[in-house]
């Protein structure tokens, strides 16, 4: 299953993938309608800095998904593509996904009391935060795939240390 992948050493911090997601989480999925949008749309991913890196954080979709076990309303569930997913219909506004979300990235939608999370954009193809980024810092892959992008990437380093 592919996942969202940051590379933290690449992000500016622009919020330019939480404006995709707004974005694409909005009745109108344009820029200038959903920013006439009233309550405006929801992004689904956070930025925050630590150790002066800017760091994306969004959901993880964990597997046991601690958000959907303790969901009482059955309002999370993972679909077939394996994301875990939220009928914001069903949710009763407890904030118990939000209690026991080890990333702290369950959300609230602004008029209404219910939780929103990440869906992976469902409709796309490669998530709108993902295809946002204009450094790439964030990738939507397989997780060898990543793992050997980061290989790949290290022993480049590793080669010009060795050899400058």
């Amino acid at each position: 299953m592919k996942e969202v992948f940051v590379r933290v050493d690449r992000c500016l911090g622009c919020h330019s993938c939480q404006i995709a997601c707004a974005v694409e989480h909005s009745a109108s999925k344009k820029l200038f309608g959903a920013i006439l949008e009233s309550p405006g749309p929801r992004y689904r991913l956070f930025i925050e800095k630590a150790d002066g890196l800017n760091i994306p954080l969004t959901c993880r979709h964990c597997d046991p998904a601690p958000c959907a076990e303790a969901c009482v309303a059955g309002s999370i569930t993972r679909d077939a593509r394996g994301a875990v997913v939220q009928n914001e219909n069903r949710c009763i506004g407890c904030w118990t996904c939000v209690m026991v979300c080890p990333y702290g990235v369950v959300g609230r939608k602004q008029d209404r009391k219910v939780a929103v999370k990440c869906d992976r954009c469902q409709d796309r193809e490669v998530p709108a935060c993902v295809g946002a980024c204009p450094t790439k810092a964030l990738l939507f892959a397989e997780p060898d795939e990543f793992g050997a992008a980061v290989r790949k990437s290290r022993a480049g380093v590793l080669v010009g240390t060795l050899l400058g």
